[in-house]
């Protein structure tokens, strides 16, 4: 009786979204794929690329730092996550964006010394620019507490084994430490991604032309706040759907080693299914 109520609650939301007029699906379907759009979902791309290729290299490098012997080196990165973890992402990125307020120009040389090359900071960092920096930074910190809780959740004895075959330490880290760390690192480190690029929305306070600030802009004009939106939406969901694909697979590739049997692919199951469906009618007639 539930499951009844539940599906006629299903289809009545559904019918709604289908045949209500406020939601002016032509709309919908007339800036879904407008260039403008395109050009701004492509910038959002690129800002959770390189946010999550620079946030990663160097939560890595903190993760490093924060589990060797020296002592500098575990404070700073202590330091930096326990930082960038306080301070509010749309803080980080309004003070990138007006950096040159503080700091003209910038330099490279001696500390203390001479310098060799100067460069103008309003040309070197962008908007764009300084959107990727606060977003690298932000996720870095995030990163590198990942990082550090997939590597310390790898048992012990195995490096103290590997230490007593007399295993390099590169390949013992390469061989042993990062595939059991990655089946820990993963899934979380997927989560940040996908956090990562449904927050890019958060750079529209600079100006920055991404999908959300896009969408904002044309609703501003044509006053269709509703179906703009669901543009954005709609292209949220189907990139969180294909990166959701993209952590499915590279979670299965490393959980070979922990399972004894793969569990098959939606697509391999769908393949059996079919098989078992064509090759019935010929085992029944045997």
């Amino acid at each position: 009786m539930i499951s009844i109520a539940t599906l006629v609650v299903v289809a009545q939301f559904l019918h709604g979204f289908a045949t209500n007029p406020g939601w002016d699906w032509g709309t919908f379907a007339q800036y879904f794929t407008a260039q403008s759009v395109l050009s701004a979902l492509w910038l959002t791309i690129q800002l959770t690329f390189w946010g999550t290729l620079i946030g990663f290299a160097l939560g890595i490098a903190l993760a490093v730092a924060r589990l060797s012997n020296n002592l500098v080196l575990q404070v700073i990165s202590w330091f930096y996550i326990w930082a960038f973890r306080s301070i509010p992402l749309i803080v980080q990125l309004l003070f990138w964006f007006n950096i040159a307020y503080l700091y003209q120009t910038l330099s490279v040389g001696i500390p203390f010394g001479p310098s060799f090359f100067e460069f103008d900071v309003n040309n070197v960092i962008s908007g764009s620019t300084a959107a990727i920096v606060g977003l690298a930074l932000h996720q870095a910190a995030y990163s590198a507490e990942i990082v550090r809780a997939g590597i310390i959740s790898v048992d012990q004895g195995q490096l103290e084994a590997s230490a007593a075959l007399g295993i390099p330490k590169r390949r013992e880290f390469f061989k042993i430490v990062l595939p059991q760390a990655m089946r820990g690192i993963l899934p979380n480190a997927a989560n940040e991604v996908i956090s990562l690029f449904k927050g890019t929305s958060i750079v529209s306070v600079m100006a920055i032309a991404e999908l959300f600030y896009q969408v904002q802009v044309i609703y501003g004009r044509s006053g269709r706040v509703v179906p703009l939106l669901m543009v954005a939406t709609v292209w949220y969901i189907i990139l969180t759907s294909i990166l959701s694909v993209v952590q499915y697979y590279v979670e299965r590739h490393y959980a070979k080693g922990a399972v004894r049997t793969i569990e098959l692919t939606p697509v391999q199951k769908l393949r059996k299914k079919l098989a078992e469906i064509t090759l019935a009618p010929r085992g029944a007639t045997r």
